[in-house]
Order: C-alpha cells, then structure tokens, then sequence
C-alpha cells in the first residue's frame, strides 16, 4: 500500500518526509548547585554594566584629584558590586603642600566623615590598603570573610562591626611610570569576594585610572608651584598706616595670571595704592607682573604725588623692556589726614567709593592700557572721602567670573557695595568678604576660573 501524498502547496509537490524514529529516553541531568552568596552578591551586578570604555570615558572627563577618585570608587562599587569605598593617596603620590587631597587623606563613598576617621583608627598594618603600602609587590588584597579571618586586629574586628562591613577588596593605584599613588578599597556588606573576571576588568580599569591620576597630581602640583610664586612677588602683609585701615583678598586663576596690588607707605605719612594686570597667563605673566610692580614701586616713591607721572613712567619702561605686551594698572596717592585721594588709571576698571550716604564709582576718565599707544596719556582725578567710607579696588577678573557682561557685571558689583550691612562697613575685612559672596556666583569660596581676582580695601577714619 502506498503512502498518501501531502497536499501540493504553491503547485509544488511536497515529497514525503521519511519516518523518524523516536528520541532516545535520555535521563535528567542532575541538578546544579545553587549559586553561592560570593556569586550571588558580586557577579550578578557585574553582569549589566556598561563597558570598560564608558565608564572609562567618564574618569578621563574628571579635571581633578578628588573627582577622579570619586569617579573609580563609583566605577569600581558597581564593578565589583559593592556598595562603599575609600580611596586613599600615599606621600610618594601627594605632597601636602602641592596637593588638593593630602597624604592618607582618605575619600569615601557611601562612608561618612566619621566613618572614615573610625576606619583610620585601625592598627596601620591591619588596614585593608595598608599591605600595598608596605609591600609594594602585592597589587590587589583579597579578604572575602573578616569574622572568619584568623589574625585579625581586635580594633579592626570591632570597627567592622560597627560600621557593619563583613568583607573588603583592596587594590593599588599603579600607573605605567612612576611610584605608587595609593590604594582603593571597597566594603562589602555580607562574606563576599570578586570573581576571577570582575578583578580582571576592575585592573584594568585601575590602570587606566592610576595614568589618569598621575597626570592631575601633575598638574595640580604646577599650578601651586606658579600660585605659590605668585603669591611670593606680592606683599606678604598690609602696612600700618595711621588713619587708614586695608584688607585684600586675591585668588590666582588655575593657569597663573598677571594680576597684582600693592599698598606700601611714602614720604609725609602718604599711603600708595595699585592694581594692574600683565596681558596673558603662565609663568611669563607672572615674571613680568612681578617687573610691573617692582618697577611701579620705585617711581610711586619718586613722583608719588603725580599719579599720572607715576603711570607715564611705567608705560615708557614696558614699551622698551617688553614691547608687545600690554597691562593696565591703576595707581592712587592717598592722604589719609585729609582723606583725599590722587590717581589715574590705564586701562583699567574705576574704583568704587561705599559709605553710609553713597556707593559709587569714581570717574577717572578714558585711557588705553599700557604698551598699547606710542604716545600714553591720561587724565587724573581726585577723591575726597568723607569719615568711614572705604575706597575699594579691583581687577577684571572679577566681574568675568560673574559670566555676566561687562555693564550688568558693573551693576552686580555696585549692588553688592551698595548693600554692605552697616554694622560691616567698619570692618574692611568684613566688607570684601561681603562683597565676594554677593558679586561670585558661588560665593569666595567658589571654584577656581582661569581669571585672577583682586579685590583692595582701603578704610579712611
């Protein structure tokens, strides 16, 4: 008997499919262990992250130290599947003095202030990072179980507790040249350790992080070095000048800039004030903002009571000694018996007079900056103070960190004069913080920008 004929489907005859004899029986497979908690708690959250690259494309965009050592500790929790971290800098990778982030200073993820200071109370040679540092041929520090770990400090055991981690993975910041910066640490909350591949991404990633790092302490080492300098060609402290009381506040902008002031005594009790700015930034703005006030000081002493004199002098030393480079400056020949005050300007912003009955600018008319015409002149101008008003000085910068323009930037500044609480206008320390807070965005304390600040107070009695 023959086999019947499938239906044609598409006018084409199907052929008939030969039989097939049924599947063995094949026993079930036994049952695989379940997954320990280690696997459970670390792999699984490794498992949806994004790639080595992403995460890394965000270390990189960190322009800071503490940034990008926030930026590893969050990369490295989710890598790893923790939940809290430190990061701590040794000395060979952060000097104190030319650093943001000090030597064993630690930053936390997920760990308060005090949490961190409990975890620094542990015996040095017990502290998860503290193995890296003392043997500088381990890398990485594995400890999946504390209670159960014979050996371990009872200050550690009890800080453990308290903070309530039950394991930690340690591993060090180790670039391609150079020493050693520091060590990572992360926290877990139950026994738990990496598995092979999460270590292997996470040193990887360390690498990468370590290069990155280096490059910032780098810079942020250069950029204290030139503020340090730059500090060092400004005075080192306001003279005591009877009937007139002085406060500063000045702030180099991350590249190093040419801004300056100076106050210094002159003959028959007199008092000169100045401020300026060198074109430019980096060290060849610093150095010849150092010449400029050198230079300024010695003519105030010579034709001090001719203010215009004064600047006509220095305009003539920087077009021979430095052609090419411009500056403005301002320079005031106070009184402080008669409070009356001479100066004249170049280029630069007017003074801003602030008491009980006024705020306002002081009209010292146009003028081109220094080393910019052949021929420089400028008009002066004189000031009479009435008792406990504060003549302030200024420099650009401080209206461009506003990132206003240039006339609502001279409206916020005179806003800020203008609405000095009285009980502050006595103090002129007190006024310029005042004013700083209310002109910056982000308050004195704010940010660095690329531009130098100064900011000079003079109180007449």
């Amino acid at each position: 008997m023959s086999a019947p004929h499938l239906p044609k489907v598409a006018g084409i005859d199907s052929p008939v499919p030969p039989t097939c004899p049924a599947p063995p029986t094949v026993p079930p497979a036994a049952e695989a262990p379940p997954p320990s908690p280690v696997s459970r708690t670390v792999t699984a959250p490794a498992a949806g992250l994004a790639p080595l690259h992403e995460v890394t494309e965000r270390l990189i965009r960190a322009g800071t130290v503490p940034e990008a050592l926030r930026e590893l500790l969050g990369a490295g929790a989710r890598l790893l599947g923790a939940r809290r971290g430190m990061a701590v800098l040794h000395p060979a990778g952060a000097e104190d003095r030319w650093c943001s982030v000090g030597p064993h200073t630690p930053l936390g993820l997920g760990l308060t202030h005090e949490e961190l200071g409990q975890l620094d109370t542990v015996p040095p040679a017990d502290r998860p990072q503290d193995p890296l540092a003392a043997d500088l041929s381990l890398t990485e520090v594995v400890r999946p179980d504390l209670a159960a770990e014979p050996g371990l400090a009872p200050r550690h055991r009890e800080v453990a507790e308290r903070l309530g981690y039950a394991a930690a993975y340690a591993h060090a910041l180790d670039p391609l040249s150079g020493p050693r910066l520091g060590a990572v640490v992360w926290l877990y909350d139950t026994p738990a350790a990496p598995d092979r591949a999460a270590r292997r991404t996470v040193a990887r990633y360390l690498g990468l992080a370590a290069d990155h790092l280096a490059r910032l302490l780098e810079v942020e080492r250069a950029r204290a070095r030139l503020a340090s300098l730059t500090e060092g060609l400004l005075p080192c402290r306001l003279p005591r000048v009877p009937g007139v009381r002085l406060a500063v506040r000045h702030r180099t902008g991350p590249l190093g800039g040419g801004d300056w002031y100076d106050a210094l005594p002159l003959p028959d009790a007199a008092l000169g004030l100045s401020v300026g700015s060198a074109g430019g930034s980096g060290p060849a703005a610093v150095a010849a903002m150092g010449r400029l006030r050198a230079a300024l000081r010695a003519y105030a002493v010579m034709e001090g009571e001719d203010p215009v004199a004064v600047l006509s002098d220095l305009e003539l030393m920087l077009r021979l000694t430095e052609p090419g480079r411009a500056a403005t400056a301002l320079f005031a020949h106070c009184r402080p018996a008669g409070r009356r005050i001479t100066l004249a300007g170049a280029g630069h912003n007017p003074p801003l007079v602030v008491g009980d009955r006024r705020a306002e600018f002081v009209e010292t008319g146009l003028s081109a900056p220094l080393g910019v015409l052949g021929c420089w002149e400028a008009p002066g101008a004189e000031v009479r103070l009435e008792p406990g008003e504060t003549v302030l000085l200024w420099t650009d910068g401080l209206l461009r960190r506003t990132g206003d323009p240039v006339d609502r930037g001279y409206a916020r500044l005179h806003r800020a004069a203008a609405g000095v609480p009285r009980r502050l206008r006595d103090d002129p320390e007190a006024l310029v913080d005042h004013v700083l807070d209310a002109v910056l965005p982000g308050g004195r304390d704010t940010a660095d920008s690329p531009d130098d600040v100064v900011l000079l107070a003079a109180r007449f009695d």
